[in-house]
């Protein structure tokens, strides 16, 4: 079973796609898509929506999840977060694979053991979890992070 997971951002959104055989999961691919500040938030909108779907297209995830969004101090940038994310929502529900959503603390917990996690511990337990991966950046280790969450999520249901 394939699993992609997907951190969503306007400016830089993450994907991870793990694949998870019994309980061991291995690494398949990680990526960033970047949109141009410059653009309009259409237009970036746009980007995001067509560099996901090509992953989909490319990888053919059986399922998704997505982080949710946490509320900023700053609302303009909750509301651009919150359209990236749902761009993201629309990306694996249109290629018609279920999608399941985690809170950022969900995911720190099921890596590292504290929803309070640094970005750096997820990491490093993601080097442990996905021996040899090569981080294609911050955002696709948070999105490698969500889909492995997703996979376990989807053992306990079972």
């Amino acid at each position: 079973m394939l699993i992609i997971g997907l951190d969503p951002g306007l400016a830089c959104t993450g994907w991870g796609i793990v694949a998870k055989s019994g309980s061991r999961l291995s690494h398949v691919a990680n990526g960033q898509v970047k949109t141009d500040a410059a653009a309009s938030l259409a237009e970036r909108l746009v980007v995001l929506d067509r560099e996901l779907t090509d992953v989909i297209l490319t990888h053919h995830p059986d399922s998704g999840a997505v982080e949710e969004v946490f509320v900023n101090t700053n609302a303009q940038s909750t509301l651009k977060l919150g359209q990236a994310r749902g761009v993201c929502l629309l990306a694996i529900a249109r290629a018609g694979l279920p999608v399941a959503e985690y809170a950022t603390s969900l995911v720190k917990k099921a890596l590292v053991g504290t929803g309070r996690a640094e970005k750096s511990q997820v990491q490093a337990m993601l080097k442990i979890l996905l021996p040899g991966v090569q981080l294609a950046g911050a955002d696709a280790a948070d999105a490698l992070a969500v889909a492995i969450t997703h996979a376990n999520m989807l053992g306990s249901h079972r």
